[in-house]
């Protein structure tokens, strides 16, 4: 797992760690100290803490103007016995929905594993941003699967054409875009 890097194709438009709107405004990653671990398997140092013992993420792209933020995910979230969700809300989607932030696209495809509680946070997410959306790329069928069996798919866009996304080939505007346009499209219908 030390080899998984988060996405670096972005980050000369945009580093949370410089950005002082960022909940991340400020935090120090190591190129070559490996610290965090997720069962003992070391990550790459270049993730973020959320103060959870087994999720981990990377801003890659926050734009307040258009207020939208992609969240890269690494390791097992598990809200059944870290209250993983909680850590995210509070430590991470607040700050930034408290500076406008109202979409956000989720990037799962290194979550090994989901196990779920109640989606009472999931929901205080959803009303949180009234007129935006959260969306899910790329994470396993599996992962999908169960977080459908906590009902989640309430909440978070998934499955169908957004799995079909090769976000990695597109700018995080035209990435945006894409999604929301595939996202308008599901509410109209």
């Amino acid at each position: 797992m030390h080899t998984i890097e988060p996405f670096y194709n972005w980050l000369e438009m945009y580093s949370a760690s410089e950005d002082p709107r960022s909940p991340l405004f400020g935090a120090e990653n190591s190129f070559s100290h490996y610290t965090h671990n997720i069962y003992g398997y070391y990550i790459h140092p270049q993730w973020d803490d959320i103060d959870s013992e087994t999720l981990f993420i990377k801003i890659l792209f926050a734009d307040y103007e258009t207020g939208y933020s992609i969240i890269e995910f690494i390791g097992e979230w598990n809200d059944a016995l870290n209250n993983d969700i909680m850590q995210l809300k509070r430590n991470i989607l607040d700050p930034l929905i408290s500076e406008g932030i109202k979409h956000f696209i989720l990037i799962g495809e290194n979550v090994f594993n989901f196990h779920g509680s109640d989606d009472s946070y999931y929901e205080e997410w959803f009303e949180d941003i009234e007129d935006g959306w959260i969306s899910a790329i790329g994470f396993q069928d599996f992962v999908l699967s169960e977080m459908k069996n906590y009902h989640l798919d309430y909440y978070i866009n998934y499955g169908g054409s957004l799995e079909q996304i090769n976000w990695r080939t597109f700018s995080p505007k035209h990435l945006f875009t894409l999604v929301d346009g595939m996202i308008q499209k599901r509410l109209g219908a």
